[in-house]
């Protein structure tokens, strides 16, 4: 899955993270970027995470408040300015140069090869989202930005930002794509070179939640066989058998994803308990009784709702009694309600990407009901609403 607007999120924020821990309250704060920001988050009220602009002083705030200052025009503006600074920081290696410690414009310049006076009004540019810190002539990467952006770091999103290099030129599409509603189906046009950077974009950055999905997973501890449909790099897979360390796991998809996607899941170690399975989900056998658990990332969204109803068919035959389906994926917003920012942006990303766009949870219980599965209510993360997990489970 493509998840671009959720990651650059996290890229630079003043989260008041340090590491892995996350210092309260943040309850009714702004997360700047910058100018742009990321926020409100209230936790009790489940507010979602979204890209905005925050006034610096009084002024700018009354220029908000009463329409003086259109803040579509700046988002869409300083967005790109923004997203670009950070992807050329992040593919050019500036921040690997600054892991090391402070150095001025020259010296980053030199370990990147670039340009010492342009690298100098990007190491600026940086600055001025809070990604660098300017000491004397010297630039000093956030301790709490590593983690993020470094290519051994703990949460690495390093290979995701180098995927926006390949969302940018999808983005193209857009227009053509709300004149006559033609998706790109990009899985079917894709090279062998955007697959591999495709594949490293989608594992980047899945620690966090793949854990809360294995969390949250009703399954029995009897499990032994689970499906990963359209897994690739298998990284759910594995956060889930480590949780459940009876259970192995098949993953289903494509021969050109598997070939980029193996050597990602072959750095965990799982051995023989997680296998890749040359296939397609649409038309391969995926036989009966034969399955613990089933699970989809980021599948559904690729299908309309004739061929989800369908496959939900197949794996309820899959499924063993008392088996599961869980489908994680973004929700489609309620027009009857308030449509969140990056909810509403993945429908629109996801219906020219491929081919549906993102779905409702009703619709998704509806297709598990009408297999004969027992839909349970979706969860979300407490800082990822706009994310949930399906679940479906058949009759013992």
């Amino acid at each position: 899955m493509p998840c671009g607007i959720f990651h650059i999120v996290w890229i630079g924020l003043k989260t008041g993270c340090e590491g892995d821990t996350l210092r309260a309250p943040l309850t009714h704060s702004a997360i700047e970027f910058g100018r742009l920001f990321v926020g409100p988050i209230d936790f009790a009220k489940r507010r979602p995470v979204r890209l905005g602009v925050v006034p610096d002083n009084l002024l700018e705030r009354l220029a908000l408040r009463f329409g003086i200052l259109p803040p579509e025009a700046f988002e869409s503006w300083f967005g790109i300015m923004l997203a670009r600074t950070v992807m050329a920081a992040t593919k050019l290696d500036i921040f690997e140069a600054l892991a090391a410690g402070p150095l001025t414009a020259d010296e980053v310049a030199g370990r990147c090869g670039t340009h010492p006076r342009a690298t100098e009004k990007l190491l600026n540019a940086l600055a001025s989202l809070g990604c660098l810190r300017v000491k004397g002539e010297r630039y000093v990467m956030r301790r709490s930005l590593g983690p993020w952006v470094l290519k051994d770091g703990k949460y690495s999103f390093r290979d995701q930002i180098l995927l926006h290099y390949l969302e940018w030129r999808w983005w193209e599409h857009c227009e053509e794509y709300v004149q006559t509603g033609t998706p790109l189906r990009v899985h079917q046009t894709m090279t062998d070179e955007d697959w591999a950077v495709y594949q490293r974009g989608m594992r980047s950055g899945l620690e966090m939640p793949a854990r809360w999905v294995a969390r949250h997973l009703p399954l029995l501890r009897t499990a032994r066989h689970m499906l990963d449909i359209g897994g690739s790099h298998g990284y759910f897979s594995v956060a889930i058998c480590r949780r459940y360390p009876q259970l192995g796991s098949t993953v289903l998809d494509l021969p050109e994803a598997i070939r980029h996607a193996a050597p990602l899941l072959a750095k965990e170690g799982m051995g023989g308990r997680i296998v890749h399975r040359a296939g397609n989900t649409l038309t391969d056998d995926l036989g009966t009784d034969a399955y613990d658990l089933v699970f989809l990332a980021s599948v559904v969204h690729h299908f309309d709702e004739a061929t989800n109803r369908k496959l939900m068919g197949r794996i309820a035959r899959a499924l063993r009694p008392g088996g599961v389906v869980a489908i994680w994926e973004p929700v489609r917003q309620d027009r009857a309600g308030k449509i969140r920012q990056i909810g509403g942006l993945l429908d629109l990303f996801f219906g020219f990407f491929s081919e549906a766009g993102t779905w409702a949870g009703a619709e998704v219980a509806g297709w598990c009901r009408e297999a004969g599965l027992e839909a349970q209510k979706p969860r979300s993360p407490r800082m990822m609403p706009d994310l949930a997990l399906h679940i479906g489970r058949k009759p013992a």
